[in-house]
């Protein structure tokens, strides 16, 4: 009989009534009961202290002073020895059987998973269309590495650093947390266990208070890049109307000040414009009740303002976080993708797709791009030191051998043509990424300028055509994985099939056009073997 997997269950709280509702249900789940469960009380060190109990299982009740759910979570799982823990949020309830299944989630995970998430479900009214508060909470039960039910391996927050308590709400600590897992070289996965999340009752103001979260879209942007919406698979957002919406307001009333009617007028119309699409957008899904009706209205001639104002404070703030350095290692070997730089105010995001299924096609080959894809893109690299793999890139690699497919890297390589890398600094480079990723059974290189027009450098479809000759295998039984538009261009070019891995160097018109999106390597490798590429 296997070894139970032993962890702690993690729960910041603010003093829900709820709390004890969970306790309970944590109490009830011998003999899968968790090793012990730690409570984080993070209101004010002035509140009077928690009295909950856990039945038999060991419950210790810690204090963070208040300073946000991030803090107290590092508070939780640094307090506790167990190799798993799994974090729950105070106002959840957990479904029967839930530590059984967490931990079944968690046995035989092999070490390069360093997470598992369970599956949320936020009840939502029968009798009449959700409300827009009600369906920002249902959001929950697509969102990426959520803590209102999620669990790490102590070890890895150890090495990465725990959360980041720059984040002083609920709100992003969790998705920056996940994305620093993948970047160190991990994989977060889903499990079966599941936890209901109600929506709690919540003033008409919720929405404007919500905005605060838009400075911390400020903090995500520096650490992570533009392309971090996308990696995190989290909803693009409106700032970018909210910034015009509130300059068309603020110019209308300039201009009415110094007397410029017809100024005044054309921006208070874009004004108008922009508030009333935001009001609509709102309630068009909803039950558009006459309570609703008033609080979308009311709110939303607040809510650009708002969300204009806490965006910037995030960025006069954001040289002062900065300043305060990191939770965790950053270099390049262990966190890649903190590299990308800030170079768009207004990320968006796209939901990560499978493209349609194929019964007729099957693969036999699968090709990666190098630079972006199986490791980080160093521009022009020299240095096999450098080579840093990509989230997942080994697990991919490895997945697709045991399968049966062949597998090569193709790639271009201009710093050749232009004399900025040698052909055995190539070389070097290339046999580091084989000593990383073992040897692959091909690699076609295109070491051509830009400008010279060859027909092998992508997005033209020779180095396609080559591997798979290469291979011998017919291009049209081919798989690519790639980062950005010029590697799908080149496999439609040369009749084999395309997955995007978004990167940072990923623009949105190109996740538009692939035909099947990732959400890392290994997912790419699973749409390739399940045809829906």
């Amino acid at each position: 009989m296997a070894e139970r997997q032993r962890f702690a269950v993690v729960i910041p709280t603010v003093g829900r009534p709820s709390l004890g509702t969970l306790l309970a249900s944590l109490s009830r789940s011998a003999p899968h009961t968790p090793d012990e469960i730690i409570v984080v009380d993070d209101r004010d060190e002035r509140c009077p202290a928690l009295a909950v109990t856990a039945g038999d299982v060991k419950l210790r009740i810690l204090t963070s002073g208040g300073r946000g759910p991030a803090a107290a979570r590092n508070v939780g799982w640094r307090a506790t020895e167990a190799p798993w823990v799994a974090f729950l949020d105070d106002d959840v309830e957990p479904l029967t059987g839930w530590a059984a299944r967490l931990a079944a989630d968690l046995s035989a995970l092999p070490q390069e998973v360093a997470g598992s998430q369970g599956r949320i479900a936020v009840p939502l009214p029968v009798h009449r269309r959700p409300t827009d508060w009600e369906r920002n909470t249902a959001a929950l039960e697509e969102a990426c590495w959520a803590t209102a039910d999620m669990a790490y391996r102590r070890d890895v927050l150890e090495e990465i650093g725990g959360f980041d308590e720059r984040f002083p709400r609920a709100f992003r600590e969790d998705a920056d947390l996940g994305l620093r897992v993948c970047a160190a070289g991990y994989l977060i996965v889903r499990g079966e266990r599941r936890v209901c999340h109600p929506v709690r009752t919540a003033p008409p103001t919720v929405s404007i208070q919500a905005q605060a979260g838009n400075a911390d879209d400020v903090l995500m942007l520096a650490l992570h890049g533009p392309g971090w919406r996308t990696r995190a698979a989290a909803e693009g957002g409106r700032t970018g109307r909210h910034l015009l919406t509130t300059a068309a307001g603020a110019l209308a009333a300039i201009a009415a000040l110094a007397g410029r009617r017809r100024s005044a007028a054309a921006a208070a119309t874009g004004w108008a414009l922009g508030t009333g699409e935001l009001a609509w957008a709102r309630l068009r899904p909803g039950p558009r009740s006459p309570g609703e009706l008033v609080t979308m209205v009311a709110t939303s001639l607040v809510l650009p303002a708002a969300a204009t104002r806490h965006w910037l404070a995030g960025w006069l703030r954001l040289p002062r976080l900065l300043a305060r350095g990191s939770p965790g290692p950053l270099g390049p070997a262990r966190n890649p993708l903190a590299l990308a730089p800030a170079l768009s105010f207004f990320p968006t995001g796209r939901r990560i797709r499978p493209g349609p299924a194929d019964p007729s096609w099957s693969a036999e080959a699968v090709l990666f791009d190098r630079d972006g894809t199986l490791v980080v893109d160093v521009p022009y690299n020299t240095d096999p030191a450098l080579v840093a793999l990509m989230p997942g890139a080994r697990q991919a690699v490895r997945r697709a051998r045991q399968a049966g497919l062949r597998t090569g890297v193709v790639t271009n390589q201009s710093g050749v043509g232009t004399g900025r890398i040698t052909p055995d600094q190539l070389l070097a480079v290339n046999r580091r990424v084989e000593e990383l990723l073992g040897p692959f059974d091909t690699w076609a290189v295109c070491t051509h300028r830009p400008d010279e027009g060859c027909g092998c450098r992508k997005p033209s479809s020779g180095l396609i055509e080559s591997a798979a000759a290469a291979l011998g295998v017919a291009p049209q039984r081919c798989a690519v994985i790639g980062d950005i538009g010029a590697d799908m261009k080149a496999a439609q070019g040369a009749g084999a099939r395309g997955v995007l891995v978004p990167s940072r160097s990923t623009r949105r018109p190109e996740l538009a056009a692939a035909r099947a999106v990732a959400p890392d390597l290994l997912r790419a490798v699973d749409y390739v073997l399940a045809g829906t590429c």
